[in-house]
């Protein structure tokens, strides 16, 4: 069985003024926690700050460390399926 972990997303806003004088501090906690950072002007947004990811040369193992192995995968299931018992059975699209 595999399940895939998804991490939060760290989202908040913040006035453009407020970030002008603590825009080092922010850009730390970005790289940090992995969040963003929303920046308004007049209560709109203007500009949207987040952590730089490079991105990997080939696809290659690009999810490694999203998936997690809880057992055997490669063994048969001993589980018989339903088409094997009635064969006649259609199934209309």
């Amino acid at each position: 069985m595999a399940t895939l972990t998804s991490e939060t997303s760290n989202r908040r806003t913040i006035k453009a003024s407020e970030f002008k004088s603590k825009c080092l501090k922010l850009m730390d906690e970005v790289n940090e926690d992995g969040g963003e950072i929303i920046i308004t002007k007049n209560g709109k947004p203007v500009a949207k700050l987040t952590a730089f990811y490079e991105r990997p040369d080939t696809l290659f193992g690009a999810g490694r460390d999203r998936m997690k192995i809880l057992g055997d995968i490669i063994s048969p299931l001993d589980v018989e399926w339903e088409a094997q018992f009635d064969p006649d059975r259609v199934v209309s699209p």
